[in-house]
């Protein structure tokens, strides 16, 4: 566990979502993940205008997290995928929730219209 998340801890659980979600491409990237592993270019491609440097960092803080997995194959050339793990399934869950709701938030991509509550 990264000590972000450790700290968030102290203040409320859903700090600790945010500890672990929040970042640059970390929903977007456990989103496209959802449906099966995919190896690090297919996931850059799906995932969209980031780095490989960004979504290393961020895939690397979600394997610490215990949020996805990272499997080294023995091959040459060497070959590595990223699948969730059972928290990262339900936190695709989330995000699938949050996408539905951006959705609606959005409407028609020319006038966004406010949610009623």
């Amino acid at each position: 566990m990264r000590d972000a998340v450790r700290r968030a801890l102290a203040i409320c659980p859903v700090e600790v979502g945010v500890a672990v979600a929040g970042g640059d491409w970390k929903l977007t990237t456990v989103y496209r993940l959802r449906n099966g592993p995919l190896r690090f270019g297919e996931l850059q491609r799906q995932v969209g205008p980031v780095s490989a440097k960004t979504l290393t960092r961020q895939l690397r803080a979600l394997e610490t997290d215990g949020v996805v997995i990272r499997t080294v194959y023995a091959e040459v050339p060497p070959r590595v995928t990223y699948e969730l793990t059972e928290a990262g399934m339900a936190l695709a869950e989330i995000a699938d929730l949050i996408g539905a709701w951006g959705t609606k938030y959005v409407g028609d991509p020319g006038e966004p219209e406010q949610l009623s509550g």
